[in-house]
């Protein structure tokens, strides 16, 4: 049964092999945008996407580079963005990232969990991302591989560090 207290939120970043969406080499993974954004907007436990008025995220630039775009969404349980990740079409699309982009060497992935209604905002989701690459996985900011439940109680501080 899904908590209607709280729900995750996620952000992922990567930096692209050309110097910007436009270059030659994004050409198939730009192709591909509106598709999987949609794919997403309509998979189980989908709350909200960052996106522009041209339906998606990679006009943003919050670490003032041309080559990283960030992707953030809010999802009502871990399991519903597990699903949508790995499995289906955007997980044939995940297979394909070499194409496109290079080693973060970093954690590029991070996730937290919000009170029901709360949308994250890019700085909040930056701090997040920040935090787990100085500090590894923890309740405030974790990873696909160390992952946390849901807080049993009361609101969280979305901006403790």
């Amino acid at each position: 049964m899904k908590n209607s207290t709280w729900q995750l939120a996620q952000i992922n970043v990567a930096r692209m092999i050309g110097d910007s969406i436009d270059h030659p080499t994004m050409k198939n993974f730009v192709a591909q945008l509106d598709e999987v954004n949609s794919l997403a907007e309509g998979s189980p436990g989908f709350v909200w996407r960052l996106k522009d008025d041209k339906n998606n995220a990679t006009n943003f630039n919050p670490y003032n580079d041309s080559r990283i775009i960030v992707n953030m969404s809010v999802w009502e349980t871990l399991d519903d963005l597990l699903k949508f990740v790995y499995h289906g079409r955007h997980a044939e699309v995940l297979r394909s990232r070499r194409d496109w982009f290079v080693n973060f060497g970093r954690p590029f992935t991070a996730m937290w969990y919000i009170p029901a209604g709360h949308i994250p905002t890019v700085e909040e989701a930056m701090h997040r991302l920040e935090m787990l690459q100085l500090n590894g996985p923890t309740s405030f900011a974790f990873d696909f591989k160390t992952k946390f439940p849901k807080p049993l109680e009361g609101p969280v501080d979305v901006k403790a560090s």
